[in-house]
């Protein structure tokens, strides 16, 4: 379980021993447990993360989303979940660790990602404008796929890069539009993005073994 994760439960726990005190009534105890029930089953994070099929089995809203945002945008499930795997490997509270002055004390965090996405404040905000999603949250897994959906679109306007080139996608979404022409003096971001080349594949084999039980499930109408 992810530092972030491990903080939202315990904080839920302890509003849960509050309200389960003799200070508020029996009805909103167990509206609050319903809601509590909701939120802790929509915000953990899925147990393998390396598996498309897992992921889906245990989130089957999130291949609607991802499924709506390949329909939207043209960009494939596989990309999408391979981006967010490598940004935040789905923790919806995931930040930046903190820099450390003399190796100790806690700092400013190096950048404003944050989400599923890992998106900036700056660019998120350019998603909303553009797009109109003035509500979209970057901890909602569905305006996250959708954000991942715009970017790599323009990521192929702007730079000409198909979506199916993961590795030139994840670049131009790591480094930004503008910084994409330095990438191949950054040994680092070259890495990174070869690991999500590899989990895109891996993904987009899996979903090529599971998905017709995923489209079969039609009878979920949200």
């Amino acid at each position: 379980m992810k530092k972030s994760e491990k903080k939202w439960m315990s904080l839920m726990k302890k509003l849960s021993l509050i309200l389960l005190s003799n200070k508020v009534t029996w009805k909103l105890n167990f509206y609050f447990l319903i809601l509590l029930l909701f939120i802790t089953a929509c915000s953990s994070i899925p147990k393998n993360t390396a598996d498309s099929c897992s992921i889906f089995s245990e989130r089957y809203l999130w291949y609607k989303y991802a499924k709506r945002t390949e329909q939207k945008w043209g960009t494939p499930i596989y990309l999408q979940l391979a981006i967010i795997k490598m940004e935040s490997d789905f923790d919806w509270l995931a930040k930046p660790d903190r820099t450390k002055i003399f190796k100790i004390i806690p700092y400013k965090r190096p950048s404003s990602s944050f989400g599923y996405s890992q998106a900036v404040k700056g660019t998120w905000k350019q998603y909303k404008d553009e797009t109109g999603n003035k509500l979209a949250t970057r901890t909602r897994f569905k305006d996250s796929v959708d954000f991942i959906g715009w970017y790599t679109t323009k990521t192929e306007k702007i730079l000409k890069i198909s979506k199916k080139d993961s590795f030139r996608q994840y670049i131009a979404y790591h480094e930004g539009w503008g910084n994409y022409k330095y990438y191949k003096k950054n040994k680092k971001v070259i890495l990174l993005a070869k690991k999500v080349q590899k989990q895109s594949n891996k993904y987009k084999s899996q979903l090529n073994k599971c998905k017709n039980i995923l489209t079969t499930r039609k009878y979920i109408l949200f």
